[in-house]
């Protein structure tokens, strides 16, 4: 997915309830950011913003639907470039074409897991079907550690198959969790878990210690350890834990997304669809790809012009890193 926003700077964030005796759970909301198109499709972002960079190696949530494409046209983003980063695409509704600069034609779908790297430089579009009506679901980002981040391009899918724990569904696209494991790789260690919570239940799941945590709540009024989490939110848990107790607290089946990993401790420099270390290393991605280098290679099949990077800022792209607990 693309990143139309450069700034991302003024996202709010806050903290929740906090039982006491629980794990403090700090609350981060999102805000609207257009994809583009004719029409814009709308999407929530919680991730990055102020108040938090990274979860684990997790550096980009983008949130959207249930979205009618009668209304608003649905996903249609031009061949773009990306270097640095992974993208993991987790729908719940609708259907996506992928087409990337290694040949790659695939069709995302609910449920099925579609994980790009794109090291030293990668490009694609994303363009939902004809056979698709309300489009709902989560575009992901996972920075690569500096000893990664050149690698070179990458594709994978993968179809978990479901896991009851308590009143829990759980679908492991990466990672480990409830007793499964998913067989795609990373380079860093994380979790990547679809949760469907039956309505009024409790479910208590194991997790690693060494890792913080990140719900995303997509449906229903989800408690975790204690705090409250409205549809949107995301609530955010450090490393130290190692259960997670989630509360349905409606009577219809809640969604959420858990994402965790080790603490990610290497400063980034992201802007626009680019991870650097340097304002250097995105200004050389930049002009790779306004030239039409080698280096991010050509999607073919796409009808239209692919996307023009934005001008870079006047003043030097500075490293970003999470606030220090205190």
């Amino acid at each position: 997915m693309n990143n139309v926003d450069t700034d991302p700077d003024g996202l709010p964030g806050g903290d929740g309830e906090h039982a006491e005796g629980s794990p403090q759970v700090d609350v981060l909301t999102a805000r609207d950011v257009p994809l583009g198109g004719p029409r814009a499709m709308s999407v929530r972002r919680t991730l990055p913003q102020r108040a938090r960079t990274l979860i684990g190696a997790w550096c980009f949530i983008d949130h959207y639907g249930p979205d009618d494409v009668a209304d608003t046209g649905g996903m249609d983003v031009a061949p773009h470039p990306h270097t640095g980063l992974q993208t993991v695409s987790w729908l719940f509704s609708g259907e996506i074409e992928h087409r990337d600069s290694m040949g790659n034609h695939a069709l995302v779908r609910p449920g099925e897991l579609n994980l790009m790297t794109g090291g030293y430089g990668i490009s694609h579009s994303e363009v939902s079907t004809p056979r698709t009506t309300l489009l709902h679901g989560v575009q992901l980002w996972v920075a690569l550690p500096g000893e990664h981040r050149h690698t070179g391009r990458d594709f994978r899918h993968h179809v978990p198959s479901p896991v009851t724990v308590g009143g829990a569904e759980v679908r492991v696209f990466l990672g480990s969790l409830a007793g499964d494991t998913s067989p795609v790789g990373t380079f860093t260690p994380l979790l990547g878990a679809e949760l469907l919570l039956e309505p009024r239940s409790t479910t208590t799941l194991p997790v690693d210690p060494a890792f913080e945590h990140g719900l995303l709540v997509d449906r229903g009024n989800v408690r975790v350890c204690g705090t409250p989490l409205r549809p949107t939110e995301l609530g955010y848990l450090h490393a130290g834990n190692d259960t997670l107790t989630l509360t349905n607290e409606t009577d219809t089946p809640a969604r959420a997304v858990l994402l965790g990993g080790t603490p990610f401790e290497e400063q980034i420099v992201m802007w626009w669809n680019f991870i650097g270390r340097s304002h250097e290393d995105i200004a050389e991605a930049r002009t790779a790809w306004q030239d039409a280098s080698d280096r991010f290679g050509n999607v073919d099949a796409y009808d239209g012009d692919r996307l023009p990077a934005p001008a870079l800022p006047n003043a030097t792209l500075a490293p970003r890193t999470n606030p220090t607990r205190h």
